[in-house]
């Protein structure tokens, strides 16, 4: 266009990036935060849940056919990857220093089916070099906030209208995740199996109270959370939960598998009970994912189909025996924490509207009848098509058989031989797939990275962060430099953001209305005892009573020949005191006084 002008050198341009928008909502005003964000291709993978077993419905004897049970076919599933850090910079505050930090990394899978959308939090991590940032005393935690904000993004870019959504997670504590040797860092602050199980709970339940995320909660039916944490009853487990006033309602202590599998809503075909092994689902590294492979391991194939696992039967005792395995044992905690989001319920259409455009008459047969000379009206590529429809004559087939053997001789190659130029690899070839919507998964545009691999790319790059160094701070500034480059054959994919948050001194207002209580103003400091109270003031604390002399009583002494008779100097001492002064003294009869018998 004629009436654009040209962007002057040095002049960022506003990024239209959906992530950043929301980032900078939540994050401190006026820091600078840099954010890397990296995702994958909807994938096909292994289905997360053993397919239950049915009875075919072939043609047979029925008392033979009611013993034979044949597995199901799994359903089919995609995982989406996506992988996002926050860095800050270790130079000057005003701005974008090139010696960039790593602060924090998230990942997450997205699992996709017919069915359900499972998010799944796999790793979650940080450096504990936020401290560079010196934020003011009372800020909210920009960790807690990024990961609260970016599980609520992808909820909204993944959501599907008519499908169930479900956030999943275990929670267990480590020293490290994600960067390796940042445990050497004092400034990072390791959380205990029950400071980590309570963090994720609070980070969860914002999605619940907070009016931040007051829209994501629109479009859905429903939204409740379950807690599971092997070994501890629910009085224990309770003690986890947010101390809120609407977490007793959006919260239960339990879990949501039987809700999530899709194989209970279907009871004509897989029948009203659905074995065990079909209604745990399995991540990478989780807990119980090494406990259902032991069990498929030691279980018969024939046994499987017809009676499922010998033993657990039942959920409860699943969780039961999980409390006895070495992530769940031994002083140690594991959290499994869902929030399962229920979908609207779509009206479904009248009969009305099918029958009557079932019987909308077509103006013109020809639409629907193609012209006596098909191969004449139609396109070069319909006319191929056709062509190969066509029953092959004799001579025709002759002509592609010979055409074929002259496609196998091999041309003798003469002249010079020229060298082919090496050619080096500049950016990542990934191959998108052709529908952005199908039955299986949804991939817009909006939740994608800012750059988005393949699996095997997406793997590699990872694998180097967990091979980098960040135990100092000129080790974690080349290990942040290096992986930034590589992952994009060294172009820049960073976003910019400029927090937009002011710090609030107000107290927390939830959905219902309540506030927290401050009693910093009701405590009452004690009064020093160097502190007086000057001339023609009253004071709050009460005077000490002193008794005069008359009210005090002196011991009596017991030797009367040091005693002075004091009455004449006080005539008006009571007559009282001078007989109490002399006590009598009880002389014991014979009679009471027992003598110790002489031994002989």
């Amino acid at each position: 266009m004629s009436g654009s002008k040209p962007v002057p050198k040095g002049v960022r341009i506003a990024d239209r990036n959906p992530l950043i928008a929301e980032l900078a909502k939540v994050l401190p005003k006026d820091r600078k935060f840099t954010v890397h964000h990296l995702s994958t291709t909807p994938t096909a993978t292994d289905h997360l849940c053993y397919p239950p077993a049915f009875k075919p419905r072939a043609s047979g004897d029925a008392a033979t056919q009611s013993k034979e049970r044949r597995p199901s076919k799994p359903l089919k599933t995609y995982c989406e990857k996506h992988f996002l850090t926050v860095s800050i910079g270790a130079g000057k505050e005003d701005t974008f220093s090139d010696r960039q930090i790593l602060v924090l990394g998230l990942e997450i899978y997205i699992y996709t089916t017919s069915f359900s959308t499972i998010i799944f939090v796999s790793k979650a991590d940080s450096t504990g070099y936020l401290n560079l940032l010196t934020l003011p005393k009372g800020t909210p935690s920009p960790i807690r906030e990024v990961t609260t904000c970016f599980v609520a993004f992808l909820i909204a870019n993944r959501r599907r209208p008519t499908k169930q959504l479900v956030v999943n997670l275990f929670a267990r504590a480590q020293s490290q995740y994600l960067f390796p040797g940042s445990v050497k860092n004092n400034g990072k602050h390791v959380l205990d199996d029950r400071g980590l199980v309570k963090w994720w709970c609070r980070v969860l339940n914002t999605m619940f109270e907070s009016d931040d995320y007051s829209e994501i909660r629109k479009p859905w039916d429903g939204i409740h959370g379950y807690l599971v944490i092997p070994g501890l009853d629910d009085y224990e487990t309770r003690a986890f939960l947010p101390r809120t006033g609407l977490a007793p309602a959006n919260w239960t202590l339990g879990d949501p598998l039987a809700i999530m599998s899709p194989y209970t809503k279907d009871p004509a075909t897989f029948g009203r009970h659905i074995h065990l092994r079909s209604l745990i689902p399995t991540y990478p590294d989780d807990p119980k994912a090494r406990f259902v492979e032991e069990l498929e391991e030691s279980t018969p194939q024939k046994a499987k189909l017809l009676r499922g696992w010998t033993t657990p039967r039942t959920l409860d005792q699943f969780w039961e025996m999980m409390a006895f395995r070495q992530e769940c044992s031994s002083g140690r905690l594991t959290g499994f924490i869902w929030v399962v989001f229920e979908p609207q319920v779509m009206p479904k259409p009248t009969s009305i509207t099918v029958s009557s455009a079932a019987v909308i008459p077509t103006p013109n047969h020809s639409l629907n009848e193609p012209p006596t000379n098909a191969l004449g009206a139609l396109r070069p590529s319909q006319q191929k098509a056709a062509s190969l429809m066509a029953p092959a004559t004799p001579s025709s087939s002759l002509a592609v058989r010979l055409k074929r053997k002259s496609k196998k001789i091999n041309k003798k190659l003469t002249g010079p031989i020229l060298t082919r130029k090496p050619r080096f690899k500049t950016h990542h070839r990934v191959q998108f797939p052709k529908l952005v919507e199908t039955p299986y998964y949804s991939w817009p545009e909006n939740g994608r990275g800012q750059v988005v691999l393949n699996d095997n790319d997406y793997k590699r790059a990872v694998e180097l962060l967990l091979h980098l160094e960040f135990g100092t701070l000129e080790q974690a500034i080349a290990s942040t430099a290096r992986w930034t480059k590589d992952v994009n054959m060294g172009k820049n994919w960073a976003l910019e953001i400029i927090g937009q948050r002011a710090t609030a001194s107000a107290p927390t207002t939830y959905t219902n209305g309540s506030t927290a209580n401050d009693l910093s103003t009701m405590v009452r400091r004690k009064r020093a005892v160097s502190e007086h109270v000057p001339d023609g003031t009253t004071s709050s604390t009460p005077p000490v009573n002193t008794l005069s002399g008359g009210l005090v009583r002196k011991k009596a002494k017991l030797d009367n020949s040091n005693t002075v008779d004091t009455s004449a100097d006080n005539p008006d001492q009571n007559s009282c005191s001078v007989a109490e002064s002399k006590p009598k003294v009880n002389v014991l009869g014979g009679m009471l006084i027992r003598k110790k018998p002489k031994t002989s």
